[in-house]
């Protein structure tokens, strides 16, 4: 730590700030308050001035994350609003890694985390789903993007990679005779020049929002 960094005064945004970054790097299980003391540049008793415990220090981290989110637009059309809230909702868990299993765990949401639910809300309601099925489309979307990254940050390959030669030492021998509906898909297009497994996201987004629009028309 250099000392202008030693220099600023510690605060409960500061100790946030600091977890989330220790998070990013390392993980929420390599998160204590001896680590963050330390990477604060201070006695760990000087953090419980700022924060009860490191459910506080998690409390503040996700409501942070929250506070990353794109709001949907009072101003645009519901599938356009909900379509760029999501991309943002996975734009932010994928950069924040361990956050997916935790982001609806909180006991003493924050702020940012209540602001952003109750437009979601919001955005159902003026766009005429009825409160039943506002909490309907809220909680599929949701289940649908948490489940979604919580996939794509396990797969055991990125975009970056060569898929036929990651793919090729996690097949099995005879893969092909043995499971050909799966070597199919994999031929024709996994392996198939420009693809990509988030690609996948928009395609499974658009037909939940175009069954939910349906279904608000419907009611």
């Amino acid at each position: 730590m250099d000392s202008i960094t030693a220099r600023i005064p510690l605060n409960r945004q500061r100790a946030v700030t600091a977890a989330i970054g220790l998070a990013d790097e390392a993980g929420i299980e390599a998160l204590s308050m001896r680590k963050l003391a330390q990477a604060l540049g201070v006695e760990a008793m000087s953090l419980y001035h700022h924060v009860a415990n490191k459910h506080d220090i998690l409390d503040g981290m996700i409501d942070a994350v929250f506070d990353e989110i794109e709001l949907p637009d009072p101003d645009a059309d519901w599938a356009t609003a909900m379509r760029s809230r999501a991309r943002s909702l996975r734009t932010a868990l994928l950069h924040h890694r361990w956050a997916v299993g935790l982001m609806e765990s909180r006991s003493s949401p924050g702020p940012a985390t209540l602001r952003h639910h109750d437009a979601v809300i919001r955005c159902c309601r003026q766009a005429g789903f009825s409160v039943e099925m506002s909490a309907h489309a809220f909680s599929l979307l949701d289940s649908y993007i948490y489940g979604f990254v919580l996939q794509e940050i396990n797969l055991p390959f990125t975009d970056g990679d060569d898929l036929s030669e990651v793919l090729d030492s996690m097949v099995p021998e005879h893969f092909a005779r043995d499971y050909p509906s799966f070597a199919e898909l994999t031929s024709e297009y996994v392996l198939r020049p420009g693809y990509s497994y988030g690609d996948e996201f928009e395609f499974g987004l658009g037909l939940i929002l175009d069954g939910l629009s349906r279904s608000r028309q419907a009611g």
